[in-house]
């Protein structure tokens, strides 16, 4: 039985580790940490799973990002993931009890409004137990190489999603040069 924790309870250099056994070295060349770039994980919506002997067997970190619109507006998201596993845990229910406590503290935090969107790339046959679809994201890009079939969005209104985006982190770099341009630092 796993038991859940804060990530943020969890030694940073621990979960590195487990994030390159579950992904490799190079995985900060993935798309979805360009994504990601510049911003920091939600430590209310991120955990890890703990095996019987209190080892470290996943993780699960969610961030604030944005779907740019082609009008340049900025759409609110949330990107789960990674959902690292240990390889030698997988399939012992490590990553479906994360991705429970991630999306039922999502629930939780919205203290009666409404959640907003989910954004992931993931394995899409994996990932519909919990809504996750690539339906409405074909016409979303992502700043780097991704399969189309594996990004997707889960939201309780699709209909506020944009057909049409860029996806990025909701903090960029590039959003803090035009406020202090502005004089709003």
């Amino acid at each position: 039985m796993a038991t859940i924790v804060p990530l943020s309870a969890i030694a940073p250099s621990m979960v590195e580790s487990l994030l390159d056994a579950s992904f490799g070295e190079d995985r900060r060349a993935r798309t979805a940490y360009r994504i990601r770039e510049g911003t920091e994980w939600l430590e209310a919506l991120s955990f890890a799973a703990l095996d019987d002997d209190d080892y470290l067997a996943g993780t699960i970190q969610l961030w604030p990002i944005a779907l740019i619109d082609p009008e340049g507006r900025k759409h609110p998201l949330i990107m789960v993931g990674p959902v690292a596993v240990m390889p030698s845990r997988q399939s012992e229910g490590f990553g479906t009890a994360l991705m429970g406590a991630s999306l039922g503290a999502l629930q939780a935090n919205a203290a009666g409004s409404p959640v907003l969107p989910q954004v992931m790339i993931g394995d899409p046959e994996y990932y519909e137990r919990w809504n996750f679809s690539a339906a409405l994201t074909q016409g979303w890009h992502c700043p780097g190489p991704y399969d189309p079939a594996r990004l997707l969005v889960r939201a309780a209104n699709p209909a506020i999603l944009p057909p049409e985006g860029m996806l990025e982190a909701w903090n960029t770099v590039s959003d803090k040069a035009k406020s202090s341009v502005q004089g709003n630092d």
